[in-house]
């Protein structure tokens, strides 16, 4: 299968294109400006793909910018579905990665696909734009969309907390400053990620949305503890008030019945094995 991927030079994208590649698909990795809609339109019809995964996007919640949310996430996702709408053949399917982020802080938990969506924040706010506004092409194009819960592993930015942690670690630093050391976290593994991908492209119900998740949180310090079994090495966390976000969801967790409904049993990875993985990774320079 042909298949286009935006993003793929991204911490997801990286780790999607080598799985896909080890299948013996065929990829064509996506380069155009999302925000130009000429050159993407060039590219997707040089890629005739017969499946897409868009996974390009602003993602870190931190991000200075605003507007570089919606340039992108939205308006980017608007000249990606336009270029598909006008391929002489229409792809198999075509994978949107929202996040499950737009669930905002909500009471309920595990949360459900039929949870409604309270994000509070500029990403979250963006990916929820982002689903309404594709939905107005699913007469047109075989779209759904996946709302994957918090996953880490090797090759994810040091602007992100774990890898962050990871770091100290390997470097042996005496001490680490953090936000809120208390909030609850997947912190799936990027490869049960992109495993997750490659089965609902062949499974996924155009329309539909899938929670990408196990269902199992963690907080930094079991996360923190995990590195210190793992290393023999103890760091000093300090709390700095100015990582602690405002609005911070304090719980994301999530009910994967409807993915396991789809896909079958989820790929499982243990976190010390995610974490002795990037450990492994890390540079100590």
């Amino acid at each position: 299968m042909r298949i286009l991927v935006t993003g793929a030079d991204g911490f997801t994208g990286l780790h999607f294109v080598a799985l896909a590649r080890t299948l013996g698909h065929e990829v064509f990795e996506f380069t155009a400006n999302l925000t130009d809609p000429v050159a993407v339109k060039a590219q997707v019809a040089m890629a005739a793909p017969e499946a897409v995964v868009h996974l390009a996007a602003i993602s870190f919640v931190g991000h200075s910018h605003a507007s570089a949310f919606y340039d992108v996430n939205v308006i980017g996702t608007l000249h990606l579905l336009d270029a598909l709408k006008e391929l002489k053949h229409t792809p198999s399917r075509v994978l949107l990665a929202s996040s499950a982020n737009v669930y905002g802080n909500c009471e309920q938990s595990p949360i459900s696909e039929t949870q409604l969506p309270a994000p509070v924040n500029h990403y979250a706010m963006s990916k929820l734009a982002m689903e309404y506004l594709a939905k107005n092409y699913q007469t047109q194009l075989p779209l759904f969309f996946v709302r994957p819960f918090n996953y880490t592993g090797v090759g994810q930015a040091l602007s992100f907390v774990v890898p962050k942690i990871v770091t100290h670690f390997k470097k042996l630093a005496p001490s680490i400053e953090l936000g809120n050391l208390h909030v609850e976290r997947e912190y799936n593994d990027v490869r049960a990620v992109c495993d997750i991908y490659m089965r609902l492209l062949m499974s996924a119900h155009a329309g539909e949305t899938y929670n990408i998740c196990s269902g199992q949180t963690y907080t930094l310090q079991h996360i923190i503890a995990a590195l210190t079994e793992l290393t023999g090495h103890s760091l000093q966390v300090n709390v700095n008030p100015a990582f602690v976000r405002a609005n911070e969801i304090h719980r994301l967790c999530g009910n994967p019945e409807k993915l396991v409904n789809a896909i079958g049993s989820l790929p499982s990875y243990a976190i010390k094995d995610t974490l002795k993985a990037m450990l492994a990774a890390a540079s100590a320079t």
